[in-house]
């Protein structure tokens, strides 16, 4: 326990007691006992007990304590007051019918001589390995894991884009209808409408933005082009206007659809407007992309700290009168009395 002393000037009182102390016994007048014989004292003089002295001992210790009292000793107690704001997140997730190819599988260059070898393979109809959509999953529970102080929604496009979770702090909740996005919710659609996803979320975090001012962030997994829907740029430029972050992951992207002008354009579009783009080719890759996002991203802490003191001096006054009284006590023993 740190203790600290507020008025340590205090500290000259215990040497000037103590040299009062000795000049007064000093000076005083002692009695004295007058014996003509000394002969008869001879044999039962012997050196006096160093317990006659425990009253000087007590009064000294009990004016050092009664120093320390003055000193005004107190213990410093240290409280953090924390303020917090987390973000707004959505998460933008493409179901588009190319999300249920596997990631990272090695696709076979299409030149001539390529096919007359694919031609002598065995045909096998579903290729091992987990899909986009199982590995972006996986990487979305692990970035909302992170995320404890954010509200966090969660918005699903194919050729419409649909609200799966609104913004929620229960991020168990949220990861239970993670857990039930798959391939048949949007039966019937296969197109990717990057552009209502995008415009989807912006009037999610809008409608349900609250008084307190919270960052918000939009983060779009996809793995194609926009090919549906309203293009991607208008939605990315009202984005920006109502100060949203937008950041782009590009999950295991084939080479020619990276090189097309539309996705360059998205892309240079993200990043003028603040955000990040990046390449989740493989499965590590699109978990390193999660985690990049989520050191990007960070809410507003600001602490203060309060030292307060805790008051002390009465444990030192109440020991250093305890040992007052036992030493006027002890005078009252005769075998404490000092006739020297």
């Amino acid at each position: 326990m740190e203790l600290k002393f507020l008025q340590p000037e205090w500290a000259w009182f215990l040497p000037a007691s103590l040299v009062f102390v000795f000049l007064s016994r000093r000076l005083r007048r002692r009695p004295y006992l007058a014996i003509s014989t000394g002969v008869r004292l001879g044999e039962a003089a012997r050196r006096p007990s160093p317990l006659r002295r425990l009253p000087a001992a007590l009064l000294a210790l009990s004016l050092a304590l009664v120093t320390a009292a003055l000193m005004d000793p107190v213990v410093p107690y240290s409280e953090a007051e924390v303020e917090s704001w987390g973000l707004d997140i959505v998460l933008v997730l493409d179901l588009s019918s190319s999300m249920q190819e596997v990631m990272d599988l090695k696709r076979p260059s299409r030149d001539m001589a390529s096919l007359f070898t694919a031609r002598d393979q065995p045909l096998t109809l579903q290729p091992a390995g987990k899909t986009r959509l199982a590995t972006t999953k996986e990487a979305l529970r692990d970035f909302v894991s992170r995320r404890r102080g954010d509200r966090i929604g969660m918005v699903v496009f194919s050729d419409n884009a649909y609200v799966v979770s609104p913004l929620t702090f229960d991020h168990r909740s949220l990861l239970h209808y993670i857990d039930m996005v798959d391939d048949q919710i949007l039966r019937g659609e296969g197109m990717t409408a990057i552009g209502e996803g995008i415009a989807l979320a912006n009037h999610l975090l809008d409608r349900q933005k609250g008084e307190e001012r919270r960052s918000q962030v939009v983060v779009v997994y996809t793995d194609g082009e926009h090919n549906f829907g309203r293009e991607p740029l208008t939605p990315l430029a009202q984005s920006n206007a109502a100060g949203i972050r937008v950041h782009l992951v590009g999950v295991d992207l084939e080479e020619e659809v990276k090189e097309k002008g539309a996705v360059r354009k998205l892309v240079a579009s993200v990043e003028e407007h603040g955000g990040r783009y990046f390449e989740a080719d493989t499965e590590a890759a699109l978990h390193t992309a999660s985690v990049a996002i989520d050191s990007l991203e960070k809410g507003l802490v600001r602490s203060k700290t309060y030292v307060r003191h805790a008051p002390a001096f009465q444990w030192f006054a109440l020991a250093g009168s305890t040992l007052v009284l036992a030493g006027v006590a002890l005078r009252a023993i005769p075998f404490f009395v000092d006739l020297t």
